[in-house]
């Protein structure tokens, strides 16, 4: 081979080797920059605000003696009572005398019941419910001395109506006097108020009665217990007239109705108490109206 041709040789190799070794200027170089994208996040659910807890209905019961709604109505403080909250107008007791009343309103029935006497009845009624449910409760006697069967007058064994079910002298029966510190302090949320013969109406006057409520009920609407979620109820056992027709009072913070027509009596009370404290209805207290209903009371 010439020296010509051999140096034509090394020229050739020399143009393909500088092609394969570089970069082409015709190609931009590649940039890597960083990932500027937002990262996805999960933005937590707002914690739901809790329902609060309502507190516990309290019910006041106070039940007097032997008049008819035209008496009561005609007595100044418990007129002044029904003017500010509420009345039912057609409101029957049940029986004649006075216990098959109480036991009516305590637990539905009259147990067939038609004197004074006392009766052994089965541990039932409303504060046997309540017992069963763990709802606290408390008669609040005048008279009571510690024991049901035997303090003295002017205490009335037949309106002490717990001491029937079940033939015993049940704890939460108490002297009246411990009711201004629990109204200071935590009530039960059934509050029986059982008044003595003579604060009654039964041995004393009308008027003595209106006095004895005018010193009591304003004790409890000061309660925060009767504030928050409580309903007074005040009726009588019977009427001294023939249509046993008495009057109901119904004393609550926020009535919708203060005046009712409603055909009401006994039964429909033990019901009504039975359903503001989450019990059941029993007895003749099943299918009878309701007071709640009756004044929009909305517990």
């Amino acid at each position: 081979m010439t020296r010509l041709r051999v140096r034509g040789l090394l020229l050739v190799v020399g143009v393909l080797m500088s092609a394969c070794g570089s970069p082409s200027a015709t190609t931009p170089a590649r940039s890597v920059s960083p990932d500027t994208s937002a990262v996805a996040t999960s933005t937590p659910a707002p914690t739901p605000t809790p329902t609060p807890t309502p507190p516990p209905a309290h019910v006041f019961v106070i039940v007097l003696e032997n008049r008819s709604y035209q008496q009561a109505m005609a007595q100044p403080y418990l007129a002044g009572l029904a003017a500010q909250y509420g009345v039912a107008t057609n409101y029957q007791a049940v029986a004649h005398p006075s216990l098959p009343n109480y036991l009516a309103i305590t637990s539905g029935s009259t147990w067939g019941i038609r004197d004074d006497g006392f009766h052994a009845l089965p541990n039932s009624g409303l504060t046997a419910q309540l017992d069963a449910a763990g709802i606290t409760w408390k008669a609040y006697e005048e008279g009571f001395t510690g024991n049901c069967f035997s303090s003295p007058y002017p205490y009335a064994l037949k309106h002490n109506p717990f001491a029937y079910y079940g033939d015993r002298c049940p704890s939460q029966v108490v002297p009246f006097s411990q009711l201004q510190a629990d109204l200071a302090g935590t009530m039960p949320q059934f509050a029986w108020l059982g008044p003595d013969m003579c604060h009654s109406g039964h041995d004393c006057s009308t008027a003595t009665a209106d006095r004895w409520l005018s010193t009591v009920v304003p004790q409890i609407t000061a309660s925060d217990a009767w504030k928050q979620s409580g309903t007074l109820y005040i009726t009588w056992d019977e009427s001294n007239g023939f249509s046993n027709q008495v009057a109901l009072l119904v004393v609550a913070p926020n009535l919708q109705t203060h005046t009712s027509g409603a055909a009401l009596g006994h039964f429909a009370l033990a019901g009504t108490i039975a359903d503001q404290l989450g019990v059941p209805r029993q007895y003749q207290s099943v299918g009878a109206g309701s007071v709640t209903q009756a004044f929009g009371i909305s517990r």
